[in-house]
């Protein structure tokens, strides 16, 4: 396992709400951090078929255009009713024809998979959240972090914080979807604490433990 042993890295990503939390999570730790989108870096074709192959394609490219270290991350909703899917497509799912995403449309794309398959009752609507987080060097090394929360596919979508598929995904053990909470509450850790709620926040906290001399 390589330590990092430097403050400023960069955040390689050009999603805005993904950008949001990482920074959220990385910079009460002291970092200085840029993110691909800023810097104008290109954006990579995510041609793997993992979230580690994903992650680990936007990490490289961010580290070696920087010349530092890059933290990506790949993340997405597994499904079980629907075999997985969205999965490591669960961006493409919210991808329009001109280009853009509009995740209010794939989330009702979900429902509608759920309801072809009858998947109609809490108990047949079981998913987690993924998220691998890829720590890459110029020099082509790259250290892996997952996080998984478990949860259920509600409808209607519930509450308006977060981004993506937030508000249809509700955390075991939680009345509450991931749209109707704080950012605090969803990835509110800090070291110290022996939980983590999000899937962004426990791939995070294996970072830091494994990773960062504190």
């Amino acid at each position: 396992m390589r330590k990092l042993d430097t403050k400023t890295i960069v955040v390689a990503s050009h999603n805005a709400g993904k950008i949001r939390e990482i920074e959220d999570l990385i910079g009460p730790l002291g970092f200085s951090a840029k993110s691909a989108a800023e810097l104008k870096f290109a954006e990579p074709d995510e041609t793997g078929t993992t979230f580690e192959e994903n992650a680990a394609i936007k990490a490289l490219a961010s580290a070696k255009a920087a010349g530092m270290p890059a933290l990506s991350d790949d993340s997405g909703i597994v499904i079980d009713a629907l075999g997985g899917r969205p999965g490591v497509y669960t961006a493409n799912w919210a991808e329009t024809a001109d280009g853009t995403r509009d995740f209010a449309m794939a989330m009702q794309k979900v429902e509608t998979a759920l309801q072809d398959a009858g998947a109609t009752k809490p108990e047949q609507r079981t998913a987690r959240f993924v998220s691998v987080l890829c720590l890459a060097w110029p020099d082509g090394h790259t250290e892996f972090f997952r996080g998984e929360v478990e949860g259920l596919v509600v409808w209607p979508p519930r509450g308006t914080q977060g981004f993506g598929y937030d508000p249809v995904f509700q955390p075991l053990g939680h009345e509450r979807t991931f749209g109707e909470m704080s950012a605090e509450e969803k990835h509110g850790w800090r070291p110290g604490d022996p939980v983590a709620l999000s899937h962004r926040a426990r791939a995070f906290k294996i970072f830091v433990e494994t990773c960062l001399e504190l």
